[in-house]
């Protein structure tokens, strides 16, 4: 089952955990849009024949959704009878932080639950790295390189907003591969005055452009988070703090400041190699541990080696950036 928010490289683990299982002569169900599917019935044999050629597309075959069982039902008898008339045995969860969440509430409740974390938000306690993350970093860090050249082309200031509700992973990996004057994320607090100042420090240097990375997560400069109101399931959406923090920068800098958020963008199309291959390899994992009986752990990335963790760290909260990545990215500003 995938579930939550998708990202590049669920094919990837859906591909792994099926062709691993079915080599173990082990039936395999797919549930069609993530808790929903499994709250609804709605699921169907995968075999491997149904995995063949989706390696590279971005998505998932599966399908997914914003239910949980445990906000939109009753728990684990919002499942019961999918788990009792198709025969579930063993419930494999490729999902994030919420997913996940629910995924160790089930397995608590006795049904044998293996988590996959996926998010391209980076934000999963218990490994290192979640796929998803460096293709949204590519795809991020590719709009930057092109909106450089029309900033300077224009001597404007491009703010970038990108995703990150709670960590700033994200903006501080691409702000940093594309060379941002200012990186702002929910983790580190700034003053919108400095950051002004920064920017007309750099363009008296003779740079008549300039990169604002925000995460959209990032508290307004008046304080806030900047939310667009919530979605079809009760939760929050955010953006939009981008198009404050431009008006901002361009009412004490008079430089002409534009706004791109990138939003969806950065979840769609191919995984890069790296997300493709650590997809396969938790996969392949997770299928391994079904195979020994294993429940109520996550397949996690640590260091180089792919391990099992308590499936219960991801209720401890989000994963949030190390700061010490930020701070590299300050010593290339122009206060500096």
């Amino acid at each position: 089952m995938t579930a939550g928010g998708d990202c590049p490289g669920l094919n990837a683990a859906i591909r792994a955990v099926v062709t691993r299982l079915h080599a173990a002569g082990v039936p395999v169900l797919g549930i069609r849009n993530g808790w929903e599917g499994l709250m609804e019935g709605n699921c169907h044999p995968l075999t491997r024949d149904d995995v063949r050629g989706i390696l590279t597309r971005g998505g998932t075959i599966l399908g997914t959704s914003r239910r949980d069982p445990y906000v939109h039902g009753e728990g684990y008898a919002s499942i019961a009878s999918t788990l009792r008339e198709r025969g579930i045995e063993r419930l494999i969860v490729i999902g994030g932080d919420g997913s996940l969440t629910a995924a160790a509430q089930l397995n608590n409740e006795g049904l044998p639950v293996i988590g996959i974390p996926k998010t391209i938000d980076n934000d999963i306690g218990g490994t290192d790295v979640t796929f998803g993350f460096h293709t949204a970093v590519q795809i991020v860090t590719d709009a930057i390189d092109r909106l450089t050249t029309t900033a300077e082309s224009h001597n404007r200031v491009m703010v970038v907003e990108v995703m990150g509700r709670t960590a700033g992973w994200i903006a501080t990996y691409a702000g940093i591969a594309g060379g941002a004057e200012a990186i702002l994320v929910p983790e580190v607090s700034y003053d919108i005055g400095d950051v002004a100042a920064r920017l007309q420090s750099r363009h008296e240097a003779g740079s008549a452009y300039s990169i604002v990375v925000v995460a959209e997560g990032t508290p307004a400069p008046g304080g806030g988070t900047w939310e667009s109101g919530v979605d079809a399931y009760g939760f929050s959406r955010l953006g939009g703090v981008s198009t404050v923090v431009a008006a901002e920068l361009e009412r004490l800098t008079s430089f002409e400041t534009r706004v791109m958020i990138l939003g969806y963008l950065q979840r769609g199309g191919s995984p890069t190699a790296y997300d493709r291959v650590l997809a396969t390899r938790l996969g392949v994992r997770a299928a391994e541990l079904a195979l020994d009986g294993e429940s109520g752990v996550m397949v996690g990335l640590q260091g180089d080696d792919i391990v099992a963790v308590d499936l219960g760290l991801v209720a401890q909260g989000p994963r949030n950036l190390d700061v010490a990545r930020h701070g590299v990215a300050s010593w290339f500003w122009p206060d500096r």
